[in-house]
């Protein structure tokens, strides 16, 4: 069983998604996962309390109506994120994390410190981006 630090950043001169990386990225992720629950539980909690949708006026009805159209798109997106944890966390398990879904190669180090849930890696995700800014101009 390894154990790492709570100070431990990988580094380039250790094997590529060691069991010491692999373990980092876990916690990173499971980490993030414990904040955006936390973050959602706290919205939806306090999204019920106040509720002015039974008030008389109209602008204070849509008002309310707004802000909880903005907070529900706000837990929408995080709860996408949360799945996507999900899908790297099952990639540890797997053995496949921290490799380019589209070429196989490693995604690098920096790269996944930035973006844990990064599946692809900077060439094949700029591909990708041409690839969609091409469709999105027709």
């Amino acid at each position: 069983m390894v154990k790492i630090s709570k100070k431990y950043t990988p580094k380039e001169s250790e094997k590529y998604m060691c069991e010491k990386h692999k373990l980092y990225f876990k916690n990173k992720l499971t980490e993030w996962k414990k904040d955006l629950v936390r973050t959602n539980n706290e919205a939806l909690y306090n999204s019920s309390l106040d509720d002015n949708s039974t008030s008389a006026d109209i602008v204070d009805q849509a008002s309310s109506y707004t802000e909880k159209n903005v907070e529900m798109r706000a837990i929408n997106r995080q709860m996408k994120l949360i799945s996507k944890i999900d899908a790297a966390m099952k990639k540890i398990q797997e053995g496949t994390y921290g490799f380019c879904e589209e070429t196989a190669e490693p995604i690098g180090l920096k790269r996944l410190m930035a973006r844990p849930i990064a599946n692809l890696c900077i060439a094949a995700q700029e591909k990708h981006e041409k690839d969609e800014k091409v469709y999105a101009d027709d």
